[in-house]
C-alpha cells in the first residue's frame, strides 16, 4: 500500500510511539546495526532479541542502552557486552537471521539492580504468509526504524520512509539504507477486507548493495522455535 507524504508522516510517528523502546543499537567488531525486541506470544519466554545474521558472525559484538528502555535511571551501564548474557545468539546464515532469546539480558539486568523499559514488537503484527503475498511489483510504503550513525558517533533512533517490493520470493527495500540499518525492523500498512488499514512487522533489513533484502517474519518464525531455550 502507497501512502501520500502526510499519511506516511502519520504512521512514522505511531510507530515510534508504539514501538520505538523496542531498537537498540548494535556494534560488533565488523560493522554496526540494529536490534529489536520481538514478542512471541503471551507467554514472557516467547521474546527474543532480533537482528541481521551477518551483524553476529563476528566477535566483539555490544548492545547500546538509551535511557528510555531501562529504569530506575541512572543504574543501567551503556552498554552490554555480548559475552555477558548467556544464552548468546543463535545463527540462522540460510535465513539472514540472528535471535537472541532474552532470559540473560533479563537476568543481567536483575543482579544489576535494574529492569527493561522495552516495548517489544508483538506478535500480533508480524507479517504473515497472507500479507507477503499481497506485496507485488507496485512499490509500498515501508518504515524502517533503526539507529543510524551520525558523524560524531552517536546513534540517534531514526526511521527511513523508503518503497518495497516482492519479485518472485524476494522481498527488497528498494534504495541502499545508510550505516547502522542492517538487522532493523521494516513495517508497512495494508488495507483489510473490512477496509480498515492495519500497520504489520513486515521483517528486518539484511545487508544489501543499492537495494536491501528484506528476512520476512515467514522466515523469522520458522527459526524460532529452534533457538536456545532460557536456562
Amino acid at each position: 500500500m502507497l501512502l501520500d507524504s502526510d499519511a506516511e508522516s502519520d504512521v512514522a510517528y505511531e510507530l515510534c510511539q508504539v514501538v520505538g523502546r523496542a531498537i537498540l543499537p548494535y556494534r560488533s567488531s565488523d560493522d554496526v546495526g540494529t536490534a529489536f525486541f520481538f514478542q512471541g506470544g503471551d507467554d514472557p519466554v516467547g521474546e527474543s532479541l532480533l537482528t541481521a545474521a551477518d551483524l553476529v558472525s563476528g566477535s566483539g559484538g555490544e548492545l547500546s542502552l538509551r535511557a528510555s528502555v531501562t529504569e530506575p535511571a541512572g543504574v543501567a551501564p551503556a552498554v552490554i557486552s555480548e559475552t555477558e548474557i548467556v544464552p548468546g545468539w543463535a545463527r540462522f546464515a540460510g535465513d539472514g537471521v540472528a535471535v537472541l532469546p532474552t532470559a540473560g539480558l533479563h537476568r543481567y539486568a536483575g543482579d544489576g539492580g535494574w529492569r527493561w523499559r522495552v516495548q517489544p514488537v508483538p506478535a500480533g503484527i508480524a507479517a504473515g504468509p497472507e500479507v507477503v503475498a499481497r506485496l507485488g511489483a507496485d512499490a509500498s510504503s515501508a518504515f524502517v526504524l533503526a539507529h543510524g550513525v551520525r558523524e560524531d558517533g552517536s546513534r540517534p533512533l531514526e526511521v527511513a520512509i523508503e518503497r518495497v517490493v516482492r519479485d518472485g520470493d524476494a522481498v527488497l527495500i528498494t534504495t541502499e539504507l545508510p550505516p547502522g540499518y542492517v538487522g532493523a525492523p521494516v513495517f508497512i500498512v495494508q488495507a483489510e477486507p473490512t477496509g480498515e488499514v492495519s500497520p504489520y512487522c513486515l521483517g528486518l533489513v539484511l545487508p544489501g548493495v543499492d537495494a536491501h533484502p528484506v528476512a520476512t517474519f515467514d522466515r523469522i518464525r520458522a527459526v524460532l522455535p529452534a533457538t536456545p531455550g532460557d536456562v
